[in-house]
């Protein structure tokens, strides 16, 4: 996707919530996006042409998508780990970047070099690091803890595995910044006293709620991680979830 994005006039790559992404003169025409929202593409979303995305879409909907957030402006979403050939993609690359830069950076644009695909696909760990083994393993702990607790559910939110205590989400587990990651409410008082042990984080977006990440992608201390859950939970549960959980035995940590 460099090659493809970067022999292009004053082109630059910056990051953005986490994704590559690439612009001209301070105007993004590029983002490579790797299993967004949970949706397993690796993907490119690209500025593109009035009428170019309902074309795409409408013709060859298993290359091409509309992307979150940007589709509503006509940008077009392409999946990579399809079958589009690569010379495709990579004209599409000029073609957005055509679309965005100024006039006196196309006049001596030139042909486009050739440019290679990858060697070797992503493997599905890589696309969604949440099938790895070390996650399995996590998550499978995780439910076994959450599912003892009165009127709980699993759930997804934004690609994420969730479990609910009613309708209310109480633990997120979720892969950020290369991190396999246990979220759970603390409240913001709390936030300040946890985030001195380096293994914890306050979580982007939503953890100025009161929430607090907690880093296991190497090791996992279940009795910790299980007298956070059942904070969260008492927190986001009902009177009547909580005088059943009184009645009943409480979670035993998995092993």
């Amino acid at each position: 996707m460099r090659e493809a994005c970067l022999w292009l006039p004053e082109t630059e790559e910056f990051l953005a919530h986490g994704a590559p992404n690439f612009r001209v003169r301070g105007k993004t025409f590029a983002t490579y996006a790797i299993n967004h929202h949970g949706d397993g593409r690796v993907a490119l979303w690209l500025s593109a042409p009035p009428g170019s995305q309902e074309l795409h879409v409408r013709a060859e909907p298993a290359d091409f998508f509309v992307p979150a957030y940007v589709g509503s402006r006509g940008w077009l979403g392409v999946t990579l780990n399809g079958s589009i050939e690569w010379r495709r993609v990579v004209a599409l690359v000029r073609e957005a970047y055509e679309k965005t830069a100024p006039k006196d950076l196309l006049r001596n644009l030139g042909k486009t070099p050739p440019i290679k695909a990858a060697a070797k696909a992503l493997t599905p760990q890589r696309i969604d690091p949440l099938k790895s083994s070390r996650a399995a393993r996590v998550l499978k702990g995780v439910r076994a803890i959450c599912l003892r607790y009165p009127e709980t559910s699993e759930g997804r939110q934004f690609g994420y595995p969730v479990w609910l205590a009613g309708k209310r989400t109480f633990v997120m587990a979720r892969h950020h910044a290369g991190a396999l990651t246990l979220c759970f409410w603390v409240g913001v008082e709390a936030q300040g006293m946890l985030t001195a042990d380096p293994r914890f984080s306050i979580p982007s977006y939503f953890g100025h709620n009161g929430w607090i990440g907690l880093n296991v992608t190497r090791h996992c201390d279940w009795q910790e991680v299980e007298a956070l859950c059942e904070q969260s939970y008492r927190h986001f549960a009902l009177r009547r979830m909580l005088a059943s959980m009184a009645n009943n035995k409480a979670p035993s940590t998995p092993d």
